[in-house]
């Protein structure tokens, strides 16, 4: 298999201090295990990440941003999921 060949992968990251992963960047590699091991090299080389996710980027899907308001519109009449109908207890602090 050449390296033109080789598919794209999305990198994921969850660093020290948070407590979800971030999508950082794309790289090409062969396999599952390469694309770990390069996204370990290029994107946590300050030691900054404890997990990295590799996700083949064919196996993405994305929401067309043409259609943005009729995809997001029903939220906007569903008043109980806005965060402002809900008391947060004393003491949590990542919600």
């Amino acid at each position: 298999m050449s390296k033109k060949e080789w598919p794209l992968w999305e990198v994921f990251i969850r660093s020290k201090q948070g407590l979800s992963h971030k999508h950082v960047g794309s790289l090409r590699a062969a396999d599952e295990q390469m694309a770990i091991e390069n996204a370990r090299d290029v994107y946590t080389r300050r030691s900054e990440g404890i997990s990295i996710w590799v996700v083949a980027s064919a196996n993405v899907f994305a929401s067309d941003p043409n259609e943005a308001d009729s995809l997001y519109e029903p939220a906007n009449s569903k008043v109980y999921r806005h965060p402002t109908f809900y008391d947060v207890p004393d003491g949590i602090e990542h919600m």
